[in-house]
């Protein structure tokens, strides 16, 4: 399997992980790889009024994974992309804010309220 198809393989799969632990957690998960407003969503969660836009960064063992992988350039497409999302969907929330999963082969780190939007 060639290197690219390879990484997208792996990217599924840590979206499928986080996927089933949001849920096993009590989220809902309302969107998967939502495109729009310049920007892809890898997963849009709700739980108890709360809204969350998850970025999931899936790592191999021999790349290390960190949240320098989501910088400010990132940080700002997925913003232009939650405010689409919010625009196009209907659902009444009280607090929103952005999350990052690092997936690794041995586990997961979960950052909520990984970063402010300006």
């Amino acid at each position: 399997m060639n290197t690219r198809l390879a990484a997208q393989r792996r990217g599924a799969e840590g979206e499928a992980r986080v996927a089933l632990a949001l849920n096993a957690a009590g989220w809902s998960v309302l969107s998967r790889n939502w495109r729009g407003g310049g920007g892809e969503l890898d997963l849009v969660a709700f739980k108890d009024g709360s809204l969350r836009f998850v970025e999931v960064k899936t790592r191999g063992h021999d790349d290390p994974v960190g949240m320098e992988s989501v910088g400010s350039d990132k940080q700002r497409r997925l913003a232009r992309a939650a405010r689409a999302w919010m625009i196009s969907e209907s659902v009444e929330f009280s607090d929103v804010s952005f999350m990052v999963v690092l997936v690794e082969p041995d586990g997961m780190t979960w950052y909520d309220d990984a970063f402010d939007v300006e």
